[in-house]
């Protein structure tokens, strides 16, 4: 499972560069074919060979996703129409190093933590020099390039960091209410995507399309219909007397009873 963590990220660890699919996946390859041994020789039952299976299959899914986020960043950095060189510096250096810089911040260890930052210092301090391209831009042009960057930085999330809040949030709900219904959870996740915000003011729906929305209130008053006029209220009766409802009620004695 270190090793799996160690393979699951677009750059390097070790140097920061770049890692083609194609070798992640060989990778991955020589992970499972080692546990397939370590299975073997421990002569694992059944249901332990099914859930090292089941793991197995998401290699798929974790190649897509690294392949989306290379090819989600590429796009982000043409759309800035660089010169070969800024934009080469950008895919090679300040992404993989303000990468390294988030998953140092989120590493629990000591060690990698301090070596992760050590490395995205020196991918960032040739960047940093007064002779490089990058210093010669303006400063507002200059703060754009290091905001795309570290947006494409945040593009890749493994799902430990990008779902584990939200199970949690939807985990309390269906606690609560022992199951919820499937038009439940859109309106919960509406709620999530539109709706919270960050300690900087922004939701997920903002951060993943890179743009302001409408608030969550002003979309539901354009979608949802407006509630039907209430009901005239009927007029009640008016009432008896308290001596008249007594009467009628029988609650009073006749003659015969009184007598008696």
């Amino acid at each position: 499972m270190r090793e799996l963590g160690i393979l699951y990220h677009p750059y390097e660890l070790e140097q920061g560069r770049a890692q083609p699919v194609e070798r992640i996946a060989q990778r991955f390859a020589e992970v499972w074919a080692r546990l397939q041994q370590l299975a073997d020789a421990a002569e694992l039952p059944t249901r332990a060979r099914e859930r090292l299976a089941k793991a197995q299959r998401l290699t798929v899914q974790f190649l897509t996703t690294i392949t989306f986020f290379f090819v989600t960043v590429q796009a982000k950095v043409e759309a800035l129409n660089l010169p070969p060189a800024l934009e080469l510096t950008l895919l090679t250096q300040l992404i993989p190093a303000l990468y390294l810089e988030r998953v140092a911040n989120r590493s629990t260890h000591a060690e990698p933590r301090h070596r992760l930052h050590a490395l995205s210092q020196q991918l960032l301090e040739p960047l940093r020099q007064p002779d490089h391209p990058l210093q010669a831009l303006p400063a507002p042009e200059r703060a754009q390039l290091e905001q795309v960057a570290g947006d494409c930085a945040d593009l890749f999330q493994r799902s430990s960091s990008s779902v584990e809040g939200r199970n949690g949030q939807l985990s309390l709900h269906h606690h609560g209410r022992h199951r919820l219904s499937d038009r439940k959870l859109e309106a919960l996740t509406a709620v999530h995507n539109f709706h919270l915000r960050r300690a900087d003011g922004t939701t997920a729906a903002e951060r993943f399309f890179g743009r302001a929305h409408a608030t969550l209130f002003a979309q539901v008053l354009q979608r949802m219909p407006l509630p039907p006029t209430p009901a005239r209220r009927r007029p009640r009766p008016p009432k008896l007397p308290r001596s008249c409802r007594w009467r009628r009620s029988g609650g009073g004695r006749n003659d015969d009873q009184g007598r008696r």
